[in-house]
């Protein structure tokens, strides 16, 4: 059995950073999904590849794996520098603008 652990990104639709401060554990499938012929669904046999498990730090989900076996792979998440205008949101009304303001 394998497994990939890893440390998710902030989804595009928000600029908060809520769900990315837990490592992952998710299960490979080791089978090939199949296109069922009458509804067009795709579905797999392997009901591991649903299981994703969430820990506080990356040492536990390495420990939980090797404590059941499994074959983890990790992918360390990438650094992300913190972009903070000095005037922030307000600075786009404000009424002392230098320049025009266009889109």
């Amino acid at each position: 059995m394998r497994a990939r652990i890893y440390k998710p990104a902030k989804t595009a639709m928000s600029s908060g950073t809520a769900k990315t401060k837990h490592w992952v554990l998710e299960h490979v499938s080791e089978t090939a999904r199949e296109v069922d012929p009458l509804m067009g669904w795709t579905s797999s046999t392997d009901t591991q590849a649903q299981v994703k498990l969430e820990f506080d730090t990356k040492e536990a989900a390495l420990d939980y794996a090797k404590e059941h076996g499994i074959e983890a792979i990790v992918q360390e998440a990438k650094s992300r520098g913190v972009n903070i205008r000095p005037g922030g949101y307000g600075d786009n009304f404000a009424t002392n603008r230098r320049g025009v303001w266009t889109h």
